[in-house]
């Protein structure tokens, strides 16, 4: 009994070290295995099933809400007063992207392009695209500022032929015309007679060229050799920068194409982007950390430099030039049409633009722009990328219909492009990437836990086996004397049977 005991402690003291040693090397190996897998993810790869698929067919629903400033005093505007406006929607339209044309290249990068379609969603819009909306004409407001330096006659032929076509000061038109376009006779006559003036021909509309339409080449890199670098660009349309702005540093294409970022994010981040539809590289800066439906996130915002003019920031001075600061004029990449980039309402922006223009709330909650990313992944969880146009109008001599407008940066629309994972990608995300790691975090504690029970259940086995010797001693000691005395009464037993013997002899 005292060896199977020796056995037993042995037996759990090894046990119980080999336990306790795998649970304090999975505390340090364990974030590795998490990492490694991670990075597997996250790498743009076509074999690794799964994560190439959502990286080329983004499954996360995209909307984008769309806001109309509606214009409520349009004759008085022509008589120099100020203008009232009044925010209408939002009509919501689902997003799809796809990417197509996929070029891997020997250097680690891959190239494509990203096709977007929109489709109305009537039960999430506030109205329909039947619903009429008056707004600044930007064929007639905007073409009377870009030709004001131009010869007075040119400018009377202009106003002459605004005439000829009917065309108005404001126009009064569906909802569904001035987003994908309306035929209008006035964009022939501009195409002939300016050549270069508009990027339209046929159809006029704010987002006539976004539908069934990509976003350029887009030259990335795959994280292969560097997962520090995956979905940075590399080039778009086979450029390194632009040359829209008066800098070097305003032209840069910096950061991602806008969807993912590297992994392992610390509050010192920032995202860096290109956007197209900008025209320039932006930047995102970390604000607080939080949580959606129990995944970790860090939450990155606009900072209040984004838009702001060079006396502001002088960073921004290869923006120019500059109007009142948060907004930023975009007409050097939108064929000179006196265009403005802002967020919506004006928020972060001058109060001076909000002293012109009557019916402007601007606040964080629904004017912010924000990202929610998982910082282990560099994945946007949550999103809401908000962004609004405005039109500098103004009187122009020669051009009759611009009446008497004081200068005035018109908000004319604002949207909000958003997503969000949700059903059962939310679920394979959570599982593999929050669930399993946690799990692991606990294994490696309770390994360790269990290892010390064994360890302390072996000593305490091998303290008792040390007093078993000395009781078997006793034990023994006791048989040995019970059988003498077992052997004493037997003897007597023989006496006393010979003595009766021999008396009865």
């Amino acid at each position: 009994m005292s060896i199977s005991r020796s056995k037993l402690a042995a037996g759990l003291g090894v046990a119980g070290l080999m336990t306790a040693v795998f649970g304090t090397v999975l505390v340090f190996v364990g974030p590795l295995i998490v990492d490694q897998q991670i990075v597997k993810n996250v790498q743009i790869n076509p074999h690794s099933g799964m994560p190439y698929t959502m990286w080329k067919d983004v499954p996360v629903p995209f909307f984008m809400s769309v806001y109309f400033f509606e214009v409520l005093n349009s004759n008085e505007i022509l008589q120099g007063e100020k203008p009232v406006v009044r925010q209408k929607g939002p009509y919501v339209y689902r997003e799809f992207r796809q990417k197509d044309n996929i070029t891997f290249h020997d250097n680690n990068t891959v190239s494509y392009r990203e096709y977007r379609q929109y489709h109305f969603f009537r039960n999430m819009s506030i109205g329909d695209e039947t619903d009429i909306v008056v707004i600044p004409n930007m064929l007639v407001l905007g073409a009377a500022v870009m030709m004001e330096d131009l010869p007075y006659a040119m400018k009377l032929v202009l106003s002459a032929a605004f005439k000829t076509f009917n065309e108005t000061s404001f126009l009064r038109r569906s909802v569904g015309e001035l987003m994908w376009g309306y035929e209008d006779p006035l964009v022939d006559f501009l195409n002939n007679f300016f050549p270069g003036m508009i990027p339209f021909k046929g159809k006029f509309g704010l987002f006539a060229d976004f539908n069934n339409s990509n976003t350029g080449l887009f030259t990335v890199h795959t994280g292969v050799d560097n997962i520090r670098k995956v979905h940075m660009v590399d080039s778009w349309n086979g450029l390194k920068k632009v040359n829209y702005w008066n800098s070097e540093q305003c032209n840069k294409i910096n950061g991602t194409a806008g969807q993912m970022w590297p992994p392992f994010m610390t509050p010192e981040t920032t995202l860096p982007f290109y956007s197209p539809d900008a025209c320039r590289s932006m930047e995102l800066v970390y604000e607080r950390s939080g949580e959606m439906l129990g995944i970790p996130t860090y939450r990155f915002v606009a900072p209040k430099t984004m838009f702001a003019n060079g006396s502001v920031y002088p960073p921004n001075e290869g923006f120019c030039p500059c109007r009142e600061s948060g907004i930023q004029n975009v007409s050097s990449c939108r064929f000179n049409s006196p265009v403005f980039i802002s967020h919506p309402h004006f928020y972060n922006a001058d109060p001076v633009l909000l002293q012109t223009v009557d019916g402007l709330h601007p606040n964080e909650e629904e004017h912010g722009l924000f990202i929610d990313i998982h910082p282990k992944t560099g994945i946007p969880m949550n999103c809401s990328i908000r962004l609004q146009l405005s039109l500098y109008i103004k009187q122009v001599s020669g051009i009759s219909e611009t009446g008497r407008i004081s200068p005035v940066v018109m908000p004319m629309i604002w949207f909000a492009e958003s997503g969000y994972i949700d059903g059962p990608i939310l679920d394979t995300f959570y599982n593999n990437l929050v669930l399993l790691p946690s799990v692991l975090d606990y294994m490696q504690y309770v390994f360790i836990a269990l290892g010390g029970l064994m360890l302390v259940a072996a000593v305490f086995l091998g303290i008792c086996n040390k007093d078993k010797p000395y009781n078997s001693h006793i034990n023994s000691r006791g048989a040995n004397e019970l059988k003498q005395v077992e052997s004493e009464k037997t003897s007597v037993k023989k006496e006393h049977r010979k003595v009766i013997q021999e008396a009865h002899l």
